[in-house]
């Protein structure tokens, strides 16, 4: 498939974003159950709220240039039914607004318990308004994942593995920015988002390896032959009909060579995964802490953005059996 980097934005974004307020309200259930210390309200969980907040608006204003008539585009929670792609372009502003709902329950101080569960730990606004938001959050991972993961002609999307992907990367770049963050206002649980972010990036990996053995072994159930229903053993294409390209060669193939796709797998699984995880080991050391949480971040992010072109390279559509050459 074409990489559209509209699409690639808006999935490492809100990615980012979701996984940013996961581990913000973790860390307020760990904190709630006396596990964690507690942070201060207005400088921590309402910034990073709002940091996680503009992730999420980012991802879905890059969205936009992924539409042909963007005045039209409310029109994509028609089909709310039966497409995946509906689902979450519902999904997505509720979520944003769930996000700056408890951004603003912890900066105006709405944190007055309504009850105090098992005597022991009181339940206030912020904590039932993230409860519904990480629902949210999670309904949201689940239809991104599914708009590919439902496509049973692309067998290298057609898979769990792509939902667990995009869970577990961003939640994995999610808590790396949290380990960053919280290290940059000096906060004494550094070492829990840290730890959190190195186990989720190990387990993203092999999630993805897995994925990516899975491709290498794939077998389309379709030839040239059954593609224009014509059994002799030797066919080939010189032309599609036209003398130039059209919306089928465009969009339904990368046009890349094998070495550069070659390169970007290499560079993101570098990027994403070994680095990353060797500079937040490193910052939990106490050498440059700070710096270096910010650079695994952005380097992570980075490494993103070539997994997600990856990604949609790595499917192959049926159809490009049939429109093999332009003319």
């Amino acid at each position: 498939m074409h990489p559209a980097f509209s699409v690639i934005f808006l999935s490492t974004l809100i990615g980012v974003g979701q996984g940013l307020f996961l581990a913000l309200y973790t860390g307020q259930i760990y904190a709630m159950m006396h596990l964690l210390p507690t942070q201060e309200s207005h400088s921590f969980y309402a910034v990073g709220s709002v940091l996680a907040f503009f992730f999420l608006a980012a991802g879905l204003f890059a969205s936009i240039f992924h539409l042909g008539r963007p005045m039209r585009g409310w029109r994509a929670m028609s089909q709310w039914r039966t497409s995946w792609l509906s689902r979450e372009v519902i999904i997505l502003p509720v979520t944003l607004c769930l996000v700056g709902a408890y951004a603003a329950c912890h900066y105006f101080s709405w944190t007055t318990p309504f009850f105090t569960l098992a005597e022991t730990y009181p339940i206030d606004p912020s904590l039932v308004v993230g409860a519904v938001a990480t629902i949210s959050t999670f309904a949201l991972f689940l239809c991104t994942g599914m708009v590919y993961a439902g496509l049973k002609f692309l067998q290298a999307w057609y898979t769990p593995l792509t939902i667990l992907n995009y869970v577990l990367l961003g939640g994995a770049s999610g808590f790396t920015l949290a380990a960053a963050f919280s290290a940059y206002l000096g906060t004494e649980i550094v070492s829990f988002y840290a730890l959190w972010a190195i186990l989720l990036t190990s387990i993203a990996f092999m999630i993805r390896l897995s994925s990516l053995i899975r491709n290498s072994q794939l077998k389309s159930p379709s030839t040239l032959q059954t593609a224009i229903g014509v059994r002799h053993s030797i066919i080939a294409q010189k032309t599609q009909g036209a003398m130039c390209g059209s919306f089928n060669t465009r969009e339904f193939f990368h046009h890349q060579s094998d070495e550069r796709l070659k390169t970007v797998k290499t560079l993101f699984l570098f990027l994403v995964f070994p680095t990353p995880i060797s500079l937040i080991i490193l910052a939990l050391s106490g050498i440059f802490s700070v710096n270096l949480l910010i650079s695994a971040f952005i380097i992570q992010y980075f490494g993103l953005i070539f997994e997600r072109w990856y990604f949609f390279t790595e499917a192959s559509h049926p159809q490009n059996l049939y429109y093999q050459t332009v003319g």
